[in-house]
């Protein structure tokens, strides 16, 4: 098994035409991923990278099958995508593009809701599974077939991790990114108990970083329901209160939202949390070879 892709993941690419979706639509195809439709309106009727370019999602799920999409469009018309998307059966849409007025994404978030569709993002690397599937942008050089999974807010220390990983002789099942911004589709408690039902993963490493209480939720949640062990690294220890920091979301304020406030509430939960990013492959193996899972 996986999380959210698989062998059967059919995507179109909203935006394929641009630089950004032409470049990522040959690495997707690198991977493994079946990219078979993408959308441009006025440019039905040519190919990118060998994939058929057609005027509306409608259209690309009727002729193609698609069944999710990643989304590479400018903010002021991501909306529009994402209403497009889902109105036409996508129920997997990661969507790339960042600086989507906040607005925009509430209403996003709650018509994918009520129509049954999951976003990933926005501003974020997408979500890949090794072997299987990959939708967005992450590296493809830094993934392994394996049993780690992993969750992550921020875009660049998953590069940095999952490559981390692999380089200690250990692979991926499914790697999430679910952006930095104020307003995301899926958060750490919304994809805690797919891989706590996934059989192909034996450890979960979560990445975060300063603002907000996701980690603090995703602590509770893991405390409670989630029985596999957990790797963690919090970004932002010298960060300063008050000041945003990188993502729009990366914010504290009054004591919350602190790496030191986050830290504390996954260790009390039982999580192994590492002060650099360079530490979690060595307590992955760790973990793993107490547990003889290595």
């Amino acid at each position: 098994m996986s999380v959210l892709v698989d062998s059967d993941t059919r995507v179109v690419v909203q935006g394929i035409t641009g630089h950004q979706g032409t470049g990522h639509t040959r690495q997707m195809k690198l991977f493994g991923t079946k990219v078979v439709a993408g959308v441009t309106p006025g440019k039905a009727g040519t190919q990118v990278e060998g994939v058929p370019v057609f005027d509306s999602v409608r259209e690309a799920v009727e002729r193609t099958g698609a069944n999710a999409s990643c989304v590479f469009v400018p903010a002021p018309f991501a909306k529009d995508a994402l209403l497009e998307a889902v109105d036409a059966g996508i129920r997997l849409v990661v969507i790339v593009t960042e600086h989507i007025p906040f607005h925009d994404m509430l209403i996003m978030y709650h018509y994918a809701k009520e129509h049954g569709a999951r976003i990933v993002g926005p501003n974020c690397p997408g979500v890949a599974s090794p072997g299987k599937a990959k939708v967005g942008i992450i590296p493809n050089v830094v993934f392994h077939p394996g049993r780690v999974g992993v969750i992550s807010r921020s875009g660049t220390l998953t590069y940095e991790i999952v490559n981390g990983i692999r380089e200690n002789g250990l692979g991926q099942s499914t790697c999430i990114g679910l952006g930095g911004d104020p307003v995301v589709g899926t958060s750490f408690v919304d994809a805690l108990p797919w891989f706590e039902n996934d059989p192909d993963t034996d450890l979960l490493v979560l990445v975060g970083e300063i603002g907000g209480t996701a980690e603090e939720d995703a602590a509770e949640y893991i405390r409670h329901h989630f029985t596999k062990p957990v790797v963690a690294y919090i970004a932002g220890r010298a960060a300063p209160t008050g000041k945003r920091m990188g993502h729009a979301g990366a914010i504290i304020s009054r004591g919350k939202g602190t790496a030191q406030s986050k830290q504390a509430a996954l260790e009390a939960a039982g999580a192994r949390v590492g002060r650099f990013p360079f530490e979690i492959p060595d307590l992955v193996s760790e973990v793993l070879r107490e547990r003889g899972r290595r």
